[in-house]
This record gives structure tokens, C-alpha cells and sequence, in this order.
């Protein structure tokens, strides 16, 4: 297998509240995770893919996710961990080793064109890691216990997305050497800590992340748009 793409959707979801994970929740018509699984569908660069789940969701992404839209790609539902890392972990062990590069992406991240998920992946098989990124346009301060220590360089710095996409090898042999203690935020770092140089692509079109209420509205809207 070339390119699998790895959608991770096992949290509970937390600061979005409600009983219903944000993946699941309906967005125009459908669960959140079937529009993030679409645009992977749609992709030429992938393959096939394994999305994540929590064991308590897997019978309901087979019947209510994957199987209602004829995801051709959809290989494996994976049993996922408690925390993020763990979950990806699973997820990485679970597709086969014969995979070349793997996209590692956001379950609830449903808006990444096709097109940007390609450029990605192509750019990852040139340099072995990449990802999608935006450059920060706001200042950004550096706080401690509510006062400034200071200002940071902005034109250095980006907000980081996903898909991140690396080589196989590369990124299963960073996370089982990480520490089971360590907190990455994103698989990028972990990658970075170990010495190797990360590319960042930035998207053509808002990668939106839903987090709370109003970005599920603000998905629905420009799926609307995109219908149109």
C-alpha cells in the first residue's frame, strides 16, 4: 500500500459538550466525520484508508458513517486510546508496513480540499514529513499567570493543521520512542524532536477545526457554499 490516510475521531469531545461527540453531531444532512472522510475519498494521493474511533462508536461509524456513502477507501475502523497520541499509536500499528506514507488528520476537520491533501502528500514523499499550516496574522503573546513576558516574531509563525503526513517509518519509530509521558500537541513535534525537518503547505481554503458550536455552524455554512 502506498499513501493510507488516518483519520483520528476517538474523543469524547469534551469542550464541545453535549452526550453526542462533535464527529458525529449532523452537519448538513449527515455526521461531521462523513464529510472529513470524503475529502480523503475524493483524493487521488491516498489509498486506502483506517479511521480511529472509540470502541463504543465502531458499530456506529460502520453503519451510520462509512457504509451509507460507499467510502471505497475505508479499509479499517480502529479501536482508539484514551489520549490522542495513544489513539494514533493504534492506529499506526493497525495499517499494513508495506504502507510508504502515511496523512495523519483531524476527525473533525471536514473542510480540507482534496487538492490540498494531494499537494501535501506529494510534498511529504519529497522530504519525508509535511503539513498543512497558516501563517499567524494576529500578535501573539507570550503570558504567564495572566501578564505579558513578551511579544513574539509573527512572521515566523504558523498555526498548524492537519493532514500531517510523513513517512511510515518515520513517524511509527517517533512515537514508540517518545516517552509515554511526553504531551505532543501534534504529530509534528514529535517528528521535529527527533532532528528531522518538517514542510509546511499552506492550504487553499479555510481547514476549519470544530471545536464548539459556533464552528459547526460556521462547516455548515460553507458546505451550503460549496453545494451551491
Amino acid at each position: 500500500m502506498k499513501t493510507y490516510a488516518l483519520i483520528v475521531a476517538a474523543g469524547r469531545a469534551v469542550r464541545f459538550g453535549g452526550a453526542v461527540p462533535k464527529q458525529f453531531r449532523e452537519v448538513c444532512g449527515r455526521p461531521l466525520l462523513s464529510w472529513t472522510i470524503s475529502r480523503f475519498e475524493q483524493a487521488a494521493s491516498i489509498d486506502a484508508i483506517a479511521v480511529v474511533v472509540a470502541e463504543e462508536h465502531l458499530l456506529y461509524t460502520s453503519q451510520k458513517v462509512v457504509d451509507p456513502y460507499g467510502f471505497t477507501k475505508v479499509r479499517k475502523i480502529v479501536v482508539g486510546g484514551e489520549t490522542r497520541r495513544e489513539s494514533v499509536l493504534r492506529g499506526l500499528k493497525a495499517i499494513p508496513i508495506s504502507t510508504r506514507v502515511v496523512a495523519i488528520h483531524d476527525g473533525a476537520r471536514p473542510l480540507t480540499k482534496s487538492s490540498d491533501i494531494d499537494r501535501v502528500v506529494k510534498t511529504a514523499q519529497a522530504e519525508r514529513a509535511a503539513m498543512l499550516a497558516i501563517p499567524a496574522t494576529d500578535t501573539v503573546k507570550r503570558v504567564r499567570e495572566g501578564y505579558v513576558l513578551g511579544t513574539l516574531e509573527r512572521d515566523s509563525l504558523y498555526l498548524a493543521q492537519t493532514p500531517q503526513v510523513f513517512d511510515f517509518d518515520l513517524i511509527l519509530e517517533a512515537h514508540q520512542k517518545a516517552g509515554a509521558d511526553v504531551a505532543a500537541s501534534d504529530d509534528a513535534s514529535l517528528v521535529e524532536a527527533r532532528g528531522f525537518k518538517v514542510r509546511i503547505v499552506e492550504p487553499s481554503a479555510p481547514n476549519v477545526k470544530v471545536t464548539n458550536a459556533d464552528d459547526l455552524a460556521i462547516v455548515e455554512a460553507l458546505l451550503k457554499q460549496e453545494a451551491m
